[in-house]
């Protein structure tokens, strides 16, 4: 048995002093000292010790493109943030996750490579209705689609009529769906006529009237089937109102966001800079700040990364094209102290942030984390009040490109423990997880 001593723990949404007695993967007791005979590793006065993250939106890529990121890498990068669960997305693998064959050679892949516990989820394309129930027998936690083309050929995008297939489905199965809500709607861009390298005429090629309407037929069609759904990504706060309402109607909805969209703005972009580019865009700063509201309010349920990144050469960094650029902003690592960042500036404290990338995920995969006895022992110290400036070397994506470089924050993940052994990025403890087991 390990017993972890801080000044402040987080324990029953309160920091108090606490002596956290480890006992196998579970936490054992939480006590104000030691019991004797245990060993007692004092945390340092600046740390906090809190639970785990859990990220449910991180592309791994693997197999078929690992050189854009993998299961060791990515699940090292996890840890060091202070994440000890992801999910992956079913691209930019290849092949994807749309079939049962390609989720049991995804698990494959991922053998004795796990730094950090990894769950899956199974992706709907036109025509794989067949498929879904045997990969939720399989263990996946839900699946995702598109409704606007991904950018992967063989994840093509889904229809009103396939979404209505497949949530039939998979109500009954008991697992969500998980929408990409863009839908490609005519319009006039007003800066059309403007330079590719310029974030202006990106922006408004993917205007909120996008995500308004796919959310809007993703609420129907929630409305319709009784089938979960979950609206990924969130960037367009003109959506909050109908995600309320539809929340306020007992609707099974929820909704994600992304530091990206926390704590970024398009003002801030340069023109040719494409690490900054993903889909939905970056929108202006009055966007973001009704984001943070939406938070507050509890209509935005979680925080996750989205952690997208991919070879630094499809960026096109020479070109600084935003059009034809890859999208994906590369965070796995860096979400906590960016996120605390800009909630403290907004009068939030840490266990708000806590419960956005920890509870509010957990709880999605229907699972908690909590310090509290016979909880899992996955638990983070962090240092709110450390200074960094995020540099290419602390980074351990297989690819350095993200936007937060050089960018200053507040807060340090000092140590990682998952399932009650520190996570050191030695030794590959980590498992794939399947529902019920997360």
């Amino acid at each position: 048995m390990l017993a972890l001593r801080t000044r402040f723990a987080l324990v029953d949404g309160t920091f108090r002093p606490a002596t956290v007695v480890l006992d196998g993967e579970s936490v054992a007791a939480v006590l104000p000292e030691p019991p004797p005979g245990v060993d007692v590793e004092d945390l340092p006065d600046d740390v906090v010790l809190l639970p785990a993250l859990v990220d449910t939106h991180v592309h791994i890529n693997e197999p078929g493109r690992t050189e854009w990121e993998g299961f060791a890498t990515a699940t090292r990068a996890a840890a060091a943030g202070g994440v000890t669960t992801v999910v992956d997305m079913p691209l930019n693998s290849d092949p994807v996750t749309t079939t049962l064959a390609a989720l049991e050679a995804k698990i494959a892949a991922a053998e004795g490579q796990l730094h950090v516990d990894v769950g899956l989820w199974g992706g709907v394309i036109p025509g794989n209705g067949p498929e879904l129930a045997p990969m939720v027998a399989a263990g996946v936690f839900g699946f995702k689609c598109f409704t606007c083309p991904s950018g992967i050929d063989d994840f093509p995008h889904v229809t009103q009529a396939d979404m209505r297939v497949a949530m039939r489905i998979l109500g009954p199965l008991g697992v969500p769906l998980l929408v990409h809500a863009e839908l490609e709607l005519e319009g006039t861009n007003p800066y059309a006529d403007a330079s590719p390298r310029a974030y202006l005429r990106y922006l408004h090629a993917r205007p909120r009237a996008w995500e308004d309407a796919a959310i809007a037929m993703t609420i129907a069609l929630v409305r319709e089937t009784g089938c979960r759904a979950h609206v990924v990504h969130l960037s367009s706060a003109s959506a909050l109102p109908m995600i309320k309402a539809a929340k306020g109607e007992g609707l099974p909805l929820t909704v994600e966001t992304c530091p990206h969209y926390l704590c970024l703005t398009a003002e801030e972009v340069p023109d040719g800079d494409t690490a900054w580019k993903c889909a939905p865009p970056i929108r202006e700063a009055s966007n973001r700040e009704l984001l943070w509201q939406g938070l507050a309010e509890g209509v935005i349920d979680f925080v996750i990364s989205d952690h997208s990144p991919c070879v630094p050469a499809l960026k096109l960094p020479e070109r600084g094209d935003f059009l034809d650029a890859w999208g994906g902003i590369a965070s796995l690592q860096l979400g906590l102290p960016n996120v605390w960042t800009e909630a403290r500036r907004r009068g939030f404290a840490l266990r708000d942030v806590v419960r956005w990338m920890s509870g509010g995920p957990a709880a999605f995969l229907g699972t908690e984390r909590r310090i509290a006895a016979g909880a899992r022992a996955d638990l983070v110290a962090f240092a709110p009040e450390a200074d960094v400036t995020v540099s290419a070397a602390a980074i351990l994506h297989r690819h350095k490109l993200t936007p937060y470089l050089g960018k200053r924050v507040s807060g340090e993940v000092r140590g990682t423990w998952m399932r009650g052994e520190r996570v050191t990025g030695e030794v590959a403890r980590g498992r794939i997880l399947r529902r019920g087991i997360a």
